[in-house]
């Protein structure tokens, strides 16, 4: 019988962390502006949205390129390649994300529901864009920008400008960092004859074109604070954010990319965090002081 820690391994169940934060800022924007809409039972439908829609999304990933994780020396012990779960098994993993995916989106409200047939399709196509364009990055990037403005929806039922902004934030921030990643399969890529833009453009415009990536993020964020009328608590995170995000370029360089890692997972995952902490005090100040 398969594990559940071999299942939360599959989808990579830690970087939840990427879009999670991001998503209950876009529910604090939800819960101030439509307050009266709120009870617990929605705040848990939207992280289950959440869950259930990356699950699906990266269980897809993983039966989709497992074949070619199996060639590929970074990856050939996953999950699938390593027969520690079958295609089948994930396969219909997927199947069953999706489909509490729709129901938890039929609980939340009509548009939630509409929009979750697109909102999968973003998700998913993901895994078949890197066999045909090097905006792969940026497919990735779209799908996990859905957080912000779907948990706004949970609330509001219609869409906004605040939480599009910080879908803009996400989509560059997330596109900017995968291009980061991306550069360890640099060579495979191109073996495989599957695009990324590493493989593209080079280890060195690639990484000008991640950092213009985080440059844009960071854009959307401040127009973001401005139109949110937020406080110095809102930009003392969003400080914290680039300087980690600056911090990630330093490390990651074209002769030395041994630290890739540690700048995709733990200096993202720290930086989407401490964001979404100094943003949702910075939105319920009154709340908490008065």
């Amino acid at each position: 019988m398969t594990s559940i820690k071999s299942w939360g391994s599959l989808v990579k169940f830690s970087h939840t962390v990427f879009s999670l934060p991001f998503a209950f800022i876009g529910f604090g924007l939800g819960f101030l502006e439509f307050s009266n809409q709120f009870n617990w039972s929605s705040l848990i439908y939207m992280v289950l949205c959440v869950i259930f829609a990356r699950n699906a999304a990266m269980a897809f990933n993983r039966f989709a390129d497992f074949k070619i994780d199996a060639k590929n020396e970074r990856t050939k012990n996953r999950e699938i390649p390593a027969n520690i779960i079958s295609p089948s098994k994930a396969m219909a993993f997927v199947l069953i994300n999706t489909l509490l995916f729709i129901i938890t989106t039929y609980l939340i409200n009509p548009l939630a529901l509409y929009l979750s047939p697109i909102a999968l399709f973003v998700i998913i196509i993901y895994s078949a864009s890197k066999r045909f364009t090097w905006l792969c990055h940026f497919i990735l990037g779209l799908g996990l920008s859905i957080a912000p403005i779907g948990a706004y929806i949970v609330l509001s039922g219609k869409f906004a400008i605040a939480p599009l902004l910080l879908s803009g934030a996400v989509l560059l921030w997330v596109g900017g960092f995968d291009i980061l990643y991306a550069l360890q399969d640099e060579e495979f890529d191109r073996a495989e004859k599957l695009h990324s833009i590493p493989q593209q453009f080079g280890r060195k415009k690639a990484l000008i074109i991640s950092a213009i990536c985080h440059f844009g993020s960071i854009i959307f964020l401040v127009f973001f604070g401005f139109n949110h009328e937020s406080t110095w608590i809102y930009w003392t995170g969003l400080a914290v954010f680039t300087a980690i995000l600056t911090w990630e370029h330093l490390i990651v360089k074209p002769s030395d990319i041994s630290r890739v890692n540690i700048a995709f997972a733990t200096l993202n995952a720290s930086a989407s965090v401490i964001f979404a902490l100094f943003t949702l005090i910075d939105m319920f100040s009154f709340y908490l002081f008065g």
